[in-house]
């Protein structure tokens, strides 16, 4: 009886593309490393961010792994031909590594995708919240102010929250639920607390302009200490080539000198 009562769970929002030139070549490994249980739950995550399917990240992580362990020996066999070979020994170790940084490469990529589209989702959420804040003060109602905000917006992070707006009219489902969902899979927790503010505001009659208001001015602090802080790590990074460069200038100074005294020894 439960089992005959119980919901069926909603449909995704975020919709992977399916298809792509790699399912034609790595199509048969993706049923063995599914087995496998790859990939792990948060690239699967991740994977929705982008909006990637399952089936063509393993069929890239199949083509790069490959290709990885190929090179080498390719190289290795064209320098026998030519008659300069090395031996097996170092294409197979080379190969080697090269085929589990192949293999690992595609879910380092999409991670970092999928870390890049969430910042941009924060940063224009804390827009969508000033927007809604303006238009709730201007006296529309919760429901009005949702759609109309979003309707301003351009850019991949207003594309989700429309067509999640849009999902919620289709299934007749409230918007917040919508939003809550889509902050679920996105992994973008503010968006979690909009959904539960504004779902306040719309079944109890909160207010939630201060709340918004407060969300907002969070999320700037939050996206002004991540610049701060990657601008302070790109520094850091750009000391490194000045500090080799003169240790480089020392020793080519010095160099002539040490050597004179030691062969006066």
């Amino acid at each position: 009886m439960d089992q005959l009562q119980a919901q069926p769970a909603p449909a995704p929002i975020l919709a992977p593309s399916s298809g792509g030139w790699a399912l034609s070549i790595g199509g048969p490994f993706v049923t063995v490393l599914t087995a496998m249980g790859l990939p792990g739950r948060t690239i699967r995550r991740d994977l929705a961010v982008v909006g990637k399917s399952i089936d063509h990240h393993l069929a890239e992580k199949v083509i790069f792994a490959l290709t990885g362990m190929l090179l080498p020996s390719l190289i290795h066999l064209a320098l026998v031909l030519a008659g300069t070979g090395l031996g097996w020994v170092v294409p197979f170790a080379i190969g080697s590594l090269f085929f589990v940084g192949g293999f690992l490469l595609p879910d380092l990529h999409v991670h970092q995708e999928a870390e890049r589209r969430r910042s941009t989702f924060r940063h224009a959420l804390s827009a969508y919240l000033n927007l809604i804040r303006v238009l709730l003060a201007g006296g529309a109602g919760v429901d009005g102010a949702l759609n109309f905000a979003v309707g301003i917006g351009k850019g991949w992070a207003f594309d989700q929250l429309r067509h999640a707006l849009v999902t919620a009219k289709l299934t007749r489902t409230t918007p917040w639920s919508a939003l809550r969902q889509l902050g679920t899979e996105l992994s973008v927790q503010q968006l979690v607390e909009l959904a539960a503010s504004v779902s306040l505001a719309g079944t109890e009659g909160a207010r939630v302009r201060a709340s918004l208001a407060a969300k907002a001015t969070s999320l700037r602090t939050r996206e002004l200490a991540l610049i701060e802080g990657e601008a302070q790590a790109a520094s850091e990074r750009m000391s490194v080539p000045v500090v080799v460069l003169c240790s480089g200038f020392l020793i080519f100074i010095g160099f002539p000198a040490i050597a004179n005294v030691l062969g006066g020894l």
